[in-house]
């Protein structure tokens, strides 16, 4: 099983797709964060307080978990769509193992994410706010929302995988993935939003703080997310064990 998880960790980091994608996920991380300093300057010119924003600025780095998701997503439904599914089944000695090596791969791939994204969301208030000679004021909520950022990263991962399984198609998967992270979620939440804060990529949001009074409270937030990944993974397993592979 060793050799198998270790065989999909390396089809996660291949091609230059995904390192494209976490590339791009970190300049708007550092894009973003350079606008809520100076946002934060203009409303406050005397200086003052930095606790809100050196929140804030850690906060900015959940997009990573999008470039978790994608990476993921395209790493399960590459092997759709060239046909080499079939033969990592055989390889791998049936279905079962296989999706349960893809899935512990995927999770470790979130975890990489997660851990460098947490890094620099940790050092970035002291980079962007040392420009404006301010100094971080580091809080326990700046702590939890660290904490939150690195969580919903490594539940992007699995999230994004758990779509390519379903749906196998690459860029069909991909339209899903982003139009359900950038409408559905915000416009169900602006909307209806008791249906809102239910979708996954709001209580996403409440777990890193996102700010939103219609969200959910964190622990209820942390239930929906494992009811979303139970599901999806349930789903998931039951098709991939049944369907025809291409």
């Amino acid at each position: 099983m060793r050799d198998l998880i270790g065989a999909e960790w390396r089809k996660v980091w291949t091609g230059r797709a995904g390192w494209v994608v976490a590339a791009a996920a970190v300049l708007m991380c550092v894009m973003a964060d350079a606008g809520f300093v100076q946002q934060d300057a203009d409303k406050n010119p005397g200086g003052g307080s930095t606790a809100e924003i050196t929140s804030t600025l850690v906060q900015g780095w959940f997009m990573v978990e999008l470039a978790a998701a994608v990476v993921a997503l395209l790493a399960v439904t590459r092997e759709f769509g060239n046909g080499a599914i079939s033969r990592s089944v055989l390889l791998s000695g049936g279905r079962g193992r296989l999706l349960t090596a893809k899935l512990l791969a995927v999770v470790g791939s979130g975890a990489v994410f997660a851990l460098a994204a947490g890094a620099l969301a940790a050092v970035s208030p002291c980079l962007f706010l040392a420009g404006h000679d301010r100094q971080p004021e580091w809080t326990a909520t700046t702590t939890w929302t660290l904490l939150g950022v690195m969580l919903t990263i490594v539940v992007g991962a699995v999230w994004g995988a758990l779509l390519g399984l379903l749906i196998r198609q690459q860029v069909a998967s991909i339209l899903v993935l982003l139009v359900s992270t950038w409408l559905v979620g915000e416009g169900l939440l602006r909307l209806v939003p008791a249906i809102g804060r239910l979708t996954i990529d709001e209580a996403m949001a409440s777990v890193y703080r996102g700010g939103n009074e219609n969200l959910l409270p964190i622990p209820w937030a942390l239930l929906v997310l494992a009811v979303w990944i139970g599901a999806g993974t349930v789903v998931a397993r039951t098709l991939f064990l049944r369907r025809d592979l291409p």
